[in-house]
């Protein structure tokens, strides 16, 4: 969404630094190394196949790479990705042909829909071997063509240093995304002069990063007469390192600020202005602030299905300033009146010189904000507990963050916890908080941590993952034991696949169809067993009191990864809930409890009364679920 080139040197600034130097004669694979070395790259993640064999000989000899060896190519994408959220830097991976480069396919798609700088290079058959159904042959090129931003086979020896440069370029700018680089195992092979700085052309590639003068105008006078502006803000505000123009320009003019799932951290969530995460499981105050708007001021967000809910009622009465450095994205889902290509930092910055130069005063918002803040004391952030004295997944994710701050990097997936960490955990600064967003990817959060680990060493990395999720990569806990990794992995484990038995709960008739992942109430596989044997450090917590106690002790294990097994209960939902597909003026607080934004009464009732509703209704679910388990206990 937004260009992050000011977070790496680009490719045109490290070849300045390295002008003067005289061609060497070296082969393909040395040639990709020596570009990674050149283009600043100090960590790769990748898994060797014989495609790749060449590349991996060029890397045994170099002194600038750290190769990390992952178990499956998945999570060296995943890592990679990681690494780049967390740094900013562009993550590379790497894998062979064939099986190799497809299972590369999922955090290739996944970097691509959270516009995520990746650089995955992938060796390939012989060319002369190339539409033969060679071994391990794979059209990759094909495969990945609808998710990434750009990919090519590399045909000649001569053109590896180029390609290599065009990738990171071409990752890490205008919105950022997945490149994938093919190179078949003769390429490799093949000598050359390398020559640094290469010459390279992208015809048709020019992102625009400063916003025009005309539109930014319109913007601020159109802001400067608004009642009820909010700022929404998206993952594009943290690509372009924002987060400062942002705090400038929301305090100068108060103007409320709502973050979606991928911009939390980038504006306080401590800070009196903001509002919190919009969209399906957003706060009340977030979901009102667009509902009730007369002006959305959206920076680098892409009016995901998940913030609009039916695309029909949303935010009905707000006219759109829609600021994004993908001109593809800016009226692709919404009429916009102000479209504004650029950088986000830049428009921001733009925005407050505007303002300032046509001497504008700003919006007043006293009774915008006395109105959100009422919401925000009435529909706070809380749970049930859960039955059998089990414990509740929110309280230990809260328990967490309390614990071990917000300058720790926290990781989640996707489903129930990635909701509960999304809600439960305090989050003050960007680049602190990564999880699977667009895609939504079971397996991220793991080989993500260790990624994150890998590129902020001196950070304390907390994967929050569920049981579904964790068993589809926790093999890069290996990866993290043997490469000094010592990631935390708060495991909530449900026994289920959570969120999908939520929709089962609320809209299937409780027809729970193979999301229970255990047999009876056995726990299997055993994680503290399963955790040991991968070179970890295991914990069980089943009770309230060894929460904090436990994550202490984890914090405060440094040489080798630790997971945490937190045996929650099964039941406990993730609210405040907005059914897909439904306008978001149906927002649920709690089961059956809405607040009826179109009636003014509920916003003005007393919290005491509306916590004795949640109490109560929170209360009589959790005694309906012990009488249905005891009845069907007395039935068998």
């Amino acid at each position: 969404m937004t260009d992050t080139s000011r977070s790496q040197p680009t490719p045109a600034i490290l070849a300045n630094n390295s002008r003067g130097k005289r061609p060497e004669r070296i082969n393909g694979a040395e040639a990709v190394v020596r570009s990674l070395e050149e283009l600043g790259t100090d960590v790769v993640f990748g898994l060797p196949g014989g495609a790749v064999l060449p590349l991996y000989e060029a890397l045994y000899s170099s002194e600038k790479l750290n190769h990390i060896l992952v178990r499956h190519e998945q999570g060296a994408g995943h890592a990679a990705t990681g690494f780049a959220q967390a740094t900013g830097r562009v993550g590379v991976c790497i894998a062979t042909s064939g099986p190799g480069a497809t299972n590369l396919v999922t955090p290739i798609a996944d970097a691509n829909m959270d516009s995520v700088p990746l650089v995955a290079i992938t060796g390939q058959v012989g060319q002369h071997m190339l539409g033969t159904d060679a071994f391990q042959e794979a059209d990759i090129r094909g495969v990945t063509m609808p998710i990434t931003k750009h990919n090519f086979m590399v045909t000649h020896p001569d053109d590896i240093p180029a390609a290599i440069a065009e990738a990171f370029h071409v990752a890490s700018t205008g919105r950022p995304g997945a490149v994938l680089v093919d190179i078949p195992k003769d390429v490799q092979n093949a000598e050359l002069d390398f020559v640094w700085p290469p010459k390279y052309e992208l015809p048709g590639y020019r992102p625009v990063t400063t916003p025009h003068s005309r539109q930014i105008d319109e913007a601020v006078h159109l802001i400067n007469s608004a009642k009820k502006p909010v700022l929404y803000v998206g993952g594009g505000v943290v690509k372009a390192e924002a987060h400062r123009e942002l705090m400038a320009f929301a305090e100068a003019y108060d103007i409320p600020v709502v973050t979606t799932l991928m911009a939390l951290g980038t504006f306080p969530d401590s800070h009196p202005l903001h509002m919190g995460m919009p969209g399906m499981h957003g706060t009340v105050p977030a979901v009102a602030a667009l509902q009730r708007s007369d002006l959305l001021i959206t920076i680098g967000a892409r009016f995901d299905d998940r913030v609009t809910g039916h695309l029909g009622s949303f935010a009905p009465n707000a006219q759109v300033i829609h600021a994004d450095i993908d001109p593809a994205e800016i009226g692709k889902v919404r009429e916009v009146q102000v479209p504004i290509v650029g950088d986000a930092r830049e428009v921001l910055q733009a925005l407050s010189d505007a303002m300032k130069s046509n001497k504008l005063e700003g919006p007043d918002t006293t009774g915008w904000l006395k109105y959100l803040g009422k919401l925000v004391e009435d529909f706070p952030r809380g749970y049930s507990e859960q039955p059998n004295e089990k414990l509740a997944p929110q309280f230990v994710i809260e328990t967490l963050s309390r614990v071990i701050g917000p300058e720790a990097i926290y990781v989640a997936g996707v489903g129930q916890h990635q909701m509960w960490a999304a809600q439960f955990v305090d989050y003050e600064n960007p680049r602190t908080w990564l999880n699977s967003g667009g895609l939504g990817t079971m397996g991220y959060a793991v080989p993500a941590a260790m990624g994150a680990k890998a590129g902020k060493p001196e950070t304390s990395v907390w994967a929050i993952d569920g049981d579904g999720c964790f068993q589809m990569t926790n093999q890069e806990l290996v990866t993290c034991a043997v490469e000094k990794l010592p990631i935390k992995v708060a495991l909530i484990n449900n026994g289920n696949l959570g969120m999908v038995r939520q929709w089962q709960t609320l809209f299937y008739d409780e027809h729970y169809s193979h999301t229970n992942l255990k047999p009876g109430e056995n726990y299997l596989p055993d994680f503290l067993m399963l955790a040991e044997a991968m070179g970890c450090a295991a914990f069980r917590v089943t009770r309230k009191e060894d929460v904090e106690p436990t994550i202490r002790k984890a914090e405060a294990i440094n040489d080798r990864p630790v997971v945490i097994d937190f045996i929650v209960g099964e039941d406990a939902q993730v609210w405040p809930m907005v059914a897909a597909g439904t306008s978001n003026n149906e927002i649920q607080y709690a089961m059956n409890l809405r607040p009826l934004f179109d009636d003014e009464s509920s916003a003005g009732e007393d919290p005491a009364e509306i916590h004795g509703v949640v109490k109560e209704e929170m209360e009589e679910d959790l005694q309906d679920q012990i009488a249905e388990r005891t009845d069907n206990e007395e039935k068998n």
